[in-house]
């Protein structure tokens, strides 16, 4: 099983998973040109993408994914409320009603020789979720955009050997930065992003031996820096409850507009 970030920022998300004969994006919020470039940098084309996984139907996830669905007739996977506020967002344009696939968070299902559990997040939008995939006994999860998390997300996250998480902002320059009152608010609110502080206590959470590598994701451009967010994660894995010390995994920030490292596992 491989994954990599194609792109994650709060400008545009975009993320690889496969297998040998499966592959799939989460999300697809950056333009289909950009999709196909960093497609085509793994080798791959927009005709050998099984599924488009929708966690949600904000632009920065969906603002490629009309292009991509009409130029190679890719099936999308969503729930039924994100589906209902796609087909209803004019910016992307109108993608074939066949190509829909109805999800539901709990009930997973298969692309393939790849198995998909959608997981509930916290989040303003009309039906979010993120995703876990599975192979075999290998295990993955793409969980951003969720302004708290608690005991069920803790639950869904356990026994991953890769984790995209999502460390969007430093509580401090959010407070202190340009943005209005209210979306402050928003981001720090419950249904907003996960700070810095936040992702590295849910990942301490969430530790364990077998775990292959971590990506820190979706940082926004105006309230977070990637060392910033790197090393406040490493901070509150050592500060943590828990048997490990940050230098025991591999973390990555992943970078907004060029490719990660692809981790195979």
């Amino acid at each position: 099983m491989r994954l990599c970030s194609i792109a994650s920022g709060s400008s545009g998300n975009c993320i690889y998973a496969g297998t040998e004969s499966t592959h799939v994006l989460v999300d697809a919020g950056i333009s289909g040109k950009r999709v196909e470039a960093g497609l085509h940098s793994i080798g791959l084309t927009g005709h050998d993408i099984d599924g488009i996984l929708v966690t949600h139907e904000h632009s920065d996830h969906i603002s490629g994914l009309g292009v991509l669905c009409r130029r190679y007739h890719i099936p999308v996977y969503a729930t039924p409320g994100t589906i209902g506020a796609i087909r209803s967002c004019s910016s992307i344009g109108k993608i074939p009603e066949e190509l829909f696939c109805e999800v539901w968070a709990d009930e997973s299902f298969t692309i393939k020789d790849l198995t998909v559990n959608p997981m509930q997040i916290s989040h303003d939008a009309a039906q979010p979720v993120a995703y876990r995939l599975s192979y075999g006994t290998k295990r993955a999860a793409v969980c951003t955009d969720l302004g708290t998390y608690n005991d069920y997300t803790v639950e869904c996250l356990k026994g991953m050997d890769v984790l995209f998480l999502e460390a969007n902002h430093d509580v401090n320059m959010l407070q202190v930065g340009s943005y209005p009152y209210y979306l402050k608010q928003r981001i720090l609110g419950n249904r907003g992003h996960l700070s810095n502080e936040n992702s590295g206590r849910l990942l301490s959470r969430v530790l364990h031996d077998d775990l292959k590598a971590v990506f820190l994701g979706h940082l926004s451009q105006e309230n977070n820096l990637p060392e910033l967010a790197y090393e406040t994660v490493r901070l509150e894995i050592a500060m943590g409850d828990n048997p490990y010390q940050a230098g025991d995994f591999p973390i990555r920030v992943a970078p907004r507009n060029n490719l990660s490292e692809m981790i195979s596992f």
